[in-house]
């Protein structure tokens, strides 16, 4: 998976990333998901990669610069089958930070740290979306 994918859904980030910037996304999980991404890119590659994974019950976080780097896993599936969300993901210093329908969901320290660089946000997967804000 790179960012030259075809996507569900894929925006601008006018002037790229900075610390106090923000991505929400409303929408609604799909009836039987298989998996969700949520990507901020840079041209060379996926700053962070959001990945819900349904067909194995958990979430993986993970960096794209040429190759995958080592999986984070955060707590538990915050998603739910047919359910809606909003997931807000904020810029910070020094990470990003995950809020699944109000509750924090994950902090994922940047491993790309040219954030101006970072100026497209796309999804992908098993999902119909209501609003972005980016």
């Amino acid at each position: 998976m790179t960012c030259n994918q075809q996507a569900s859904y894929k925006t601008i980030i006018n002037g790229g990333l900075k610390p106090g910037k923000s991505v929400i996304v409303r929408g609604v999980v799909n009836p039987n998901p298989y998996r969700i991404s949520f990507n901020l890119c840079h041209t060379y590659g996926v700053a962070f990669h959001y990945n819900p994974r349904f067909d194995e019950n958990k979430v993986v976080c993970n960096t794209w610069d040429g190759k995958w780097g080592e999986e984070e896993f955060p707590a538990e599936m915050p998603f739910k089958e047919g359910q809606p969300f909003e997931i807000y993901i904020f810029c910070t210093d020094d990470s990003f930070n995950v809020s699944v329908n109000g509750q924090h969901v994950c902090s994922y320290k940047h491993r790309f740290s040219s954030l101006n660089e970072i100026d497209v946000f796309k999804v992908f997967g098993d999902l119909q979306i209501d609003h972005v804000d980016a």
